[in-house]
């Protein structure tokens, strides 16, 4: 059975961050083990309260992991801090991680920077160059690369601002930087920028109002993808089509955003 970690915050409300990844893992057939970097007090509605997890026990859940259970894929989604991201990327090297899924949570849905300018530097410099491939949505696209994203041209050019400047604080050339084209309102294409080639995903707008934890259960998809050994391209058609089958299911549940149907495939 093939292993994949998640490294992220906990969501009480089951819909978004571990939850939803551990969920979307095990939907695969997976194995799903996580390392929760805070704990957090949230439902449909917004978050009320963060919790960070120390830097020291985080590198200790990440020990007993790699030491014993080894993953075929990691996928990070939200590191709060300067030195969360530290022991992280320390911890990544040491065990030499492969097939590192990174979702740069840097914006909230509503516009507000979740980062310190400490913390984004320490992303920027440190975690996101170790990624196979970081999924950053609009906002998040704009905060690295610094210009407003209104167009499908706009993207290509910031994909290759935002992969050459990972490349230049890395020995190697990085991954794919994939961003995500949902903050459009005409369509739900995303683009792979990898190797400087853009790979375009056209996908069907769904009208569901409820998407809390799209974005993490997209990246935890395609770590499952590339657990499994698909190429990086092929692992985001199929977590596209994963996520399009979860929103199309039509969960209802809460008072505001909703969550997805992680597990739309079992029958009932």
């Amino acid at each position: 059975m093939k292993k994949v970690l998640t490294i992220a915050g906990s969501d009480c409300s089951g819909g978004a961050g571990i939850q939803a990844d551990i969920k979307t893992i095990s939907a695969h057939g997976m194995y799903a083990m996580s390392v929760i970097t805070a704990l957090t007090a949230q439902n449909t509605l917004g978050v009320t309260g963060i919790m960070d997890v120390s830097p020291e026990f985080a590198g200790q859940q990440l020990d007993a992991v790699f030491t014993d259970i080894k993953p075929d894929a990691v996928k990070i989604g939200m590191v709060s801090n300067q030195e969360l991201i530290h022991v992280i990327v320390e911890k990544l090297k040491e065990y030499e991680a492969q097939n590192v899924v990174v979702d740069p949570v840097m914006v909230s849905t509503s516009g507000s920077k979740l980062l310190s300018d400490e913390a984004k530097m320490a992303l920027v410099e440190e975690l996101l160059p170790l990624g196979t491939v970081i999924t950053p949505n609009i906002p998040e696209a704009e905060v690295l690369c610094g210009f407003k994203i209104d167009s499908k041209e706009k993207m290509i050019e910031a994909a290759q601002i935002i992969g050459r400047m990972l490349s230049q604080k890395h020995d190697k050339n990085v991954g794919g930087v994939l961003i995500k084209g949902g903050h459009f309102s005409d369509d739900a294409d995303d683009l792979l920028y990898i190797e400087e080639t853009p790979y375009w995903y056209h996908g069907e707008r769904i009208e569901n109002p409820n998407t809390h934890g799209t974005g993490c259960t997209l990246s935890s998809a395609i770590a499952c993808g590339l657990a499994g050994g698909l190429p990086l391209p092929d692992a985001i058609n199929s977590a596209k089509e994963y996520i399009t089958g979860a929103l199309k299911d039509n969960l209802d549940l809460g008072h505001g955003s909703g969550p997805l149907n992680h597990m739309y495939r079992i029958k009932r």
